[in-house]
């Protein structure tokens, strides 16, 4: 199987949702046992990229759904924002045996999966969870300095944030992680208000 650029018009997340699921591209898909497309509507105003699933996320086949997935709901819940109004996923759309690192060819194997998932549903910002998706879509290195801010890339937004598995033992990063999610709300507001405004003033003129 060979992950085809296609017309957008012609795409969706259901038909990358299948390929994905019978993807053989890298090792990951020798042991696997469910590929995790991602979860979504093609309207979600907000893309959620981790790093790769995680055991329970392979069991069932849907992203972030263990301890981290709760602690991410919890964040997003306090941020006022409704998890079926975004889209998550991750770079690799499979396991990697003992959850380590995906591994560049990977990472690779897998990028046209989201790039097109990317394009399908043009979001106002995506937000990066985690320094391997940071540097797999930005090239950057340090989480640390870029934590909560957000960046600017070919007209696309960006927000840098933590991992939610990297809270799990530290109450300290859940703070930073619903701090980082609230600045991401506002933003959205603030770009849903400028919008708002913009079409008055079309209307007015």
């Amino acid at each position: 199987m060979v992950a085809i650029a296609r017309n957008i018009s012609n795409d969706s997340l259901e038909e990358i949702a299948t390929e994905v699921v019978g993807c053989s591209l890298c090792k990951l898909s020798r042991s696997r046992k469910n590929a995790v497309p991602g979860d979504g509507q093609t309207s979600a105003k907000i893309i959620f990229i981790g790093e790769a699933p995680g055991k329970n996320e392979d069991e069932k086949g849907s992203p972030f759904i263990g301890v981290a997935g709760r602690i991410l709901d919890e964040a997003l819940q306090k941020a006022g924002i409704e998890r079926s109004q975004v889209f998550i996923t991750n770079i690799v759309k499979c396991r990697p045996p003992g959850n380590r690192i995906p591994e560049d060819d990977e990472r690779a194997a897998c990028r046209p999966y989201l790039d097109r998932q990317i394009s399908l549903i043009a979001p106002r910002i995506i937000c990066i969870l985690g320094a391997t998706a940071y540097s797999s879509i930005l090239g950057g290195k340090s989480i640390t300095q870029n934590r909560g801010k957000i960046i600017k890339r070919k007209g696309q937004k960006y927000l840098i944030t933590i991992h939610p598995a990297a809270a799990i033992y530290n109450k300290n990063l859940r703070h930073a992680l619903e701090d980082d999610l609230s600045s991401l709300s506002q933003e959205i507001k603030k770009m849903e208000n400028l919008d708002r405004n913009t079409i008055l003033d079309y209307i007015d003129g």
